[in-house]
């Protein structure tokens, strides 16, 4: 399938994400780890030009760790700040007060030679919906202060959060852009549920799944679904679905379901630490 989705709201929001980018300081841009290159929004490079930087690997308990190493690495060398962290469990994030403090040392720099004492540094989070952005601000704050939820579009507007005397931020919704060049990276961005489901085949992103997992991560699928994983990709997903009783009436394979499953593991992490895309292959 053609792989797209771009709702009014993200025109609005990027129009919107222009018009603010002169208040801010730092660009702070969420990335999920297991698609690091396709998870990123090409246009907030423009958006964020001349701004300090901070990508975060968010989500990097679910990525390959050696991975994540090399592209923490990979964005350093770009002159980015980086760092691997989970929002949901609070894993890495004692550390970024720290770095955003050391992002913007020139400019509160710059500001304490004009006479400009203890303004906060003003941060835009960015990223692609789903990425966790909302979860991200809320455990970095400390309380819910954002909406979150498990699915693509749930921030529509922005809003200012001071979360303490250093750091402001500046939450902003999940934007695409308007047209995948590469459909590669469309089929990644729906497999990690950036895209919504409501328009997705569930059957096409099994398959996918489960011929990259036979490709990159062999004796996974067998020891999580106890199965033999050689073979065609249909006869694995129909293998997939008597093994774990996803079945109609009169016995048939379901196939819709079965996919389901396979679509929800891998989202969940149970298909184990899995990264889709190399500095490498996405050159």
């Amino acid at each position: 399938m053609n792989y797209q989705w771009y709702p009014g709201h993200m025109t609005k929001a990027r129009r919107m994400m222009q018009e603010d980018i002169r208040l801010i300081d730092l660009v702070i841009e969420l990335t999920d780890a297991r698609v690091p290159y396709s998870s990123r929004n090409p246009d907030i490079d423009e958006l964020g030009k001349n701004k300090a930087r901070l990508i975060l690997l968010n989500k990097s308990d679910l990525a390959d760790e050696q991975m994540n190493e090399v592209w923490a690495e990979h964005f350093k060398k770009k002159g980015y700040y980086t760092a691997k962290i989970n929002a949901r469990s609070g894993a890495g994030m004692k550390q970024i007060q720290g770095i955003i403090q050391e992002a913007c040392k020139e400019k509160t720099e710059r500001d304490r030679k004009r006479g400009i004492l203890n303004r906060p540094v003003r941060a835009m989070v960015v990223g692609i919906p789903n990425v966790g952005k909302s979860t991200f601000i809320n455990t970095f704050a400390g309380k819910a202060c954002t909406k979150t939820g498990n699915r693509p579009g749930v921030t529509k507007g922005k809003q200012w959060i001071r979360l303490n005397k250093n750091v402001e931020l500046l939450d902003t919704p999940g934007i695409l852009w308007p047209k995948f060049e590469d459909q590669s990276v469309g089929q990644k961005l729906a497999v990690i549920g950036s895209i919504k489901d409501e328009i997705l085949q569930a059957e096409e992103l099994a398959l996918w799944i489960l011929g990259f997992m036979q490709e990159h991560y062999p004796g996974r699928l067998k020891e999580r679904y106890q199965i033999e994983e050689e073979g065609l990709l249909p006869e694995l997903l129909n293998s997939i679905a008597f093994a774990r009783g996803c079945k109609r009436k009169g016995e048939q394979p379901d196939y819709q379901k079965a996919a389901q499953l396979i679509v929800d593991d891998f989202r969940s992490g149970k298909l184990g630490r899995v990264t889709m895309e190399s500095p490498d292959t996405t050159a």
